[in-house]
């Protein structure tokens, strides 16, 4: 029986020695697998996702709209500037001196900040634009990007023209005193 146990134990540790074996060959994974992966987990990373394009692209349209019906801030230097025309006018200044300096004052203000507007909303939909010329070779820029960037400069040079001709006085100009 003392070679019988003998024989079970050698053949114990052949079958463990093979599992073992068997294991170690199946979990090796091929030298070129690993090297794809390295690479597809490096173009993922370096390739933009075209979010910061997108954000912008729509800022441009949104500082165009903004141009075209006013701001918060364009109303308080407005009426700022009506308050400061009010208080610097003499009582014995003429009609047409007091209108200048209480309502031409502030409606230039306003036209002012309009036409800032509407330039910060051409140049971010122009930068948007020029964007991938500078960008990754070969990546093109998704279309709705170019969509709405067009139409912040579109927005923003309609609202420049309508800021220079408001600040001129051609469109919308004060009435004449006299």
């Amino acid at each position: 029986m003392a070679t019988n146990a003998v024989d079970e134990t050698e053949a114990t540790k052949a079958t463990t020695d093979e599992k073992a074996v068997d294991t170690t060959k199946s979990d090796e994974v091929p030298e070129t697998e690993v090297r794809a992966a390295a690479d597809d987990a490096q173009t993922k990373e370096e390739a933009p996702s075209g979010v910061g394009q997108g954000a912008a692209a729509v800022v441009s349209a949104a500082l165009g709209v903004v141009s075209l019906t006013g701001s918060w801030i364009g109303t308080v230097a407005s009426a700022r500037q009506n308050l400061v025309g009010q208080l610097e006018t003499a009582q014995n200044a003429g009609v047409a001196q007091q209108i200048q300096a209480v309502y031409g004052d502030a409606w230039q203000t306003t036209a002012l900040w309009g036409g800032l507007f509407a330039l910060m909303a051409l140049v971010v939909g122009v930068v948007t634009l020029a964007r991938p010329a500078f960008g990754t070779p070969g990546r093109i820029q998704a279309p709705w990007i170019k969509s709405v960037a067009w139409a912040g400069v579109a927005l923003g040079v309609i609202g420049l023209f309508l800021a220079v001709l408001k600040y001129t006085g051609i469109l919308l100009g004060l009435p004449s005193a006299g």
